[in-house]
């Protein structure tokens, strides 16, 4: 078997450096054309596949980007991945992806983060929705490495770049809603609570109750795991009481629980929304074909992903200046003016909430989309 080419062999061949082979290979422009045809033609002749690990070892870059996500059944993760994927595919970088499950320890998290800095090839590195998992980012953005989170971040971190949705003002405004249609016993189904994302939509929640003079129930409080099966045990739970004691409508802090309620609304027959109104959070591609449609609070992934992994390919280039030259820009960026972008969310009403009969709603309801 004849032995495979390498990037140094390329180099001899050609009389130039790997550094040279390098910016052909990447299409730089800084090539004379007749040294570019050369190695192009050795290129052909010899069968050289360029090794991403050699030729970024080769000109002192990377040419991987780590995206760390949590669980890939999470919802809005494929669709927000896709919109990354597009951006980076029109880059000189590739994506390698990292899974880290919410049962996983921190410890398990940071050695995820060791191991992708260990390969010395990644360039930059996108954390979403990372939880308790981002304190182990700080020491990486305070050595210059660039960052990206987008949304929870629990606790908060400082000085890395934040692109988020107002899951706040998401929860309030359906909340309020619901209020408007004349509802006062409105369960709510939390996501899990170590996550700010779940937090800051519960005192959402709270925060439309309370301005609508409506007193918080603790008993309407249920915590789920954002997935259908835990929305599915919470609902039993509310739907299992006296007619009396039931909710009239429940606001699902994702749209997979508000799946589960669905399925348990129907196990005790009652209808959606004659029975029973109902609200999910995230607008998953799926909530429009549900029958009923769903309404829900939409969240805008694509732009939030397109947005964060544009910002941490102008990081990574800005971190590839001159030495000095970047250590005052990313002192400037990352500490005293570091981006942090909150996107807007919206209500989109469907076919699941319905107005109470024999009440006046006395609250004008905020709608964002229609």
């Amino acid at each position: 078997m004849a032995k495979k080419i390498n990037i140094q062999d390329v180099a001899r061949l050609a009389n130039v450096s790997t550094g040279t082979v390098s910016r052909v290979m990447n299409n730089k422009p800084d090539v004379n054309p007749e040294t570019r045809e050369r190695i192009l033609r050795i290129v052909a002749e010899q069968g050289y596949v360029p090794s991403v690990t050699a030729t970024g070892l080769a000109v002192g870059h990377n040419h991987l980007i780590s995206v760390l996500v949590p669980a890939l059944t999470w919802p809005l993760i494929p669709e927000m991945m896709l919109k990354i994927a597009e951006i980076v595919e029109d880059s000189p970088y590739e994506i390698v992806l990292y899974s880290i499950s919410s049962s996983n320890h921190l410890s398990d998290c940071g050695k995820v983060i060791d191991r992708i800095l260990a390969t010395r090839l990644t360039a930059g590195l996108l954390a979403i929705f990372p939880g308790q998992s981002a304190q182990h980012l700080t020491q990486l953005q305070r050595q210059g490495f660039p960052v990206v989170l987008i949304d929870d971040q629990n606790p908060p971190v400082e000085g890395i770049p934040w692109i988020g949705a107002d899951n706040h003002g998401g929860s309030y405004k359906a909340t309020h809603y619901l209020i408007a249609l004349g509802h006062r016993r409105i369960a709510y189904i939390q996501g899990p609570m170590k996550y700010k994302v779940s937090r800051d939509r519960y005192q959402g929640y709270k925060d439309a109750l309370q301005d609508a003079g409506v007193p918080l129930d603790p008993a309407l409080v249920q915590e789920g795991d954002f997935m259908p099966t835990g929305g599915l045990h919470c609902a039993r739970e509310f739907l299992a009481r006296p007619k009396a004691e039931r909710p009239t409508a429940i606001f699902a802090a994702s749209d997979l629980m508000a799946y589960g309620v669905m399925s348990a609304a129907e196990e005790f027959n009652l209808s959606i929304p004659k029975d029973l109104s109902l609200i999910g959070f995230d607008d998953n591609p799926s909530s429009s074909h549900m029958r009923p449609a769903l309404t829900t609070v939409q969240q805008p992934c694509t732009a939030m992903g397109q947005q964060a992994i544009e910002l941490l390919l102008q990081l990574i280039k800005q971190s590839r200046m001159d030495h000095h030259q970047a250590y005052e820009i990313e002192k400037q960026i990352l500490l005293e003016d570091t981006p942090r972008i909150q996107f807007p969310t919206s209500l989109v009403l469907r076919d699941t909430c319905k107005k109470l009969p024999k009440r006046v709603a006395h609250v004008t309801p905020i709608i964002a989309k229609t």
